[in-house]
């Protein structure tokens, strides 16, 4: 078989399928695309759930807090925030502890939303790891952690 860049089945990937950053690529291409066919119509992007998440599950949280949580930069956060705002998701509220902040809260509609997504992550989720067990499940989990968590911490090196 020819080997040509429009037949990716044919291109050799080398070394590619042994590095673990392709390996999460792949990964997080799949469950990125399945993610936002399953949400469908609500049109949330993962980054833009897991800022839902976290504001419903801690009400006042700084953006700080969450870009934090996430690992995003805080322009990137700001982004995720003002289209939440924009669809009246999220408000924001000047923080009572500290007024150069903002404290984020949940609307109405966007815990109702979240609500719905939350269902819906939930089979989304399942099917990602339907060729898994549940102990697969969760060495993946705990293998995925220990490499981001170690990453994180500098006293690892």
């Amino acid at each position: 078989m020819t080997k040509t860049p429009d037949k990716p089945d044919a291109i050799d990937m080398a070394k590619l399928p042994d590095l673990i950053g392709y390996n999460l690529r792949c990964a997080q291409v799949a469950v990125f695309q399945h993610f936002s066919k399953t949400i469908g119509e609500a049109e949330i992007s993962p980054p833009q759930y897991g800022a839902l998440v976290l504001i419903s599950a801690n009400p006042g949280i700084s953006q700080s807090a969450i870009a934090s949580a996430l690992r995003f930069d805080r322009s990137t956060l700001v982004q995720i925030i003002d289209r939440l705002e924009d669809r009246g998701l999220v408000v924001r509220e000047v923080s009572a502890t500290d007024r150069r902040s903002h404290a984020l809260k949940l609307t109405e509609a966007g815990q109702t939303l979240l609500n719905d997504l939350n269902e819906r992550v939930h089979q989304h989720e399942q099917h990602m790891t339907r060729n898994l067990s549940v102990d697969e499940r969760q060495t993946l989990m705990s293998l995925l952690a220990r490499v981001y968590k170690e990453e994180a911490d500098p006293s690892s090196n």
